[in-house]
């Protein structure tokens, strides 16, 4: 067991932990803020080609990390035209690959909750005088928990994702590797125990979310 211990770099693997937490926490905080208006908008207004924009949504909620990573590459690149900024194979680079992917997950799933209780109560709400501004903002407000478990939900599904940040990041160490790059990189090496480690933590942080999840669930069903 010590010999095992022994093959592991704790600095390293805390440090992986900690860019992999702040990477996929900003990329979440930026896909809720955008994602919410977007999913409000929708459920709330009728306008022609609406039927089309939830199929493009649903769509792009099952979009393969891999070709939003080679997107956002050839966006990034110098040969591309954000090239400028010079921010591919940074940890910025890695946020905005998480957040094009979150971006549709957060919006179709709150779109749904959003549109349900806007058909059973908008109506009510507005011949009482209220305006549909405050009407979207009450239902926000009365969905808070179910889009906090989207959120939740949101955020386990980007700690666990490896394609796009492996792309537009480029795993360099101490820079853009977080904990499934980390990984599969250390197997590649044959590096198990560090491997193994950043697994177990991955999985029990995954596990602690949806331990969130579940109890929020619990208490509004218990709340209802």
């Amino acid at each position: 067991m010590d010999g095992y211990l022994d093959n592991i770099d704790f600095e390293v693997l805390i440090e992986t932990v900690l860019l992999s937490l702040r990477v996929s926490t900003s990329a979440v905080i930026i896909a809720t803020v955008l994602a919410l208006p977007i999913a409000a908008i929708i459920a709330t207004t009728n306008f022609s080609g609406k039927k089309l924009i939830i199929i493009i949504l649903n769509t792009l909620m099952g979009l393969p990390p891999v070709v939003v990573g080679l997107l956002i590459y050839l966006l990034l690149s110098r040969a591309g035209p954000l090239g400028s900024f010079g921010i591919l194979f940074t940890p910025t680079a890695m946020v905005i690959a998480q957040t094009v992917l979150l971006i549709p997950i957060i919006a179709g799933l709150a779109r749904q909750i959003i549109e349900t209780l806007w058909l059973d109560y908008s109506e009510q709400l507005i011949s009482l005088g209220a305006s549909k501004a405050s009407v979207v903002s009450a239902l926000l407000i009365d969905t808070r928990f179910s889009l906090i478990i989207i959120t939740l939900a949101a955020l386990g599904r980007a700690l666990s994702e490896v394609g796009a940040v492996m792309i537009v990041g480029g795993n360099i160490d101490g820079v853009t590797r977080v904990m499934t790059t980390a990984i599969s990189l250390e197997t590649s090496k044959g590096d198990l125990s560090q491997a193994i480690l950043l697994g177990i933590v991955l999985v029990l942080t995954v596990f602690s979310l949806n331990l969130i999840v579940f109890f929020t669930k619990e208490y509004i069903e218990r709340k209802n």
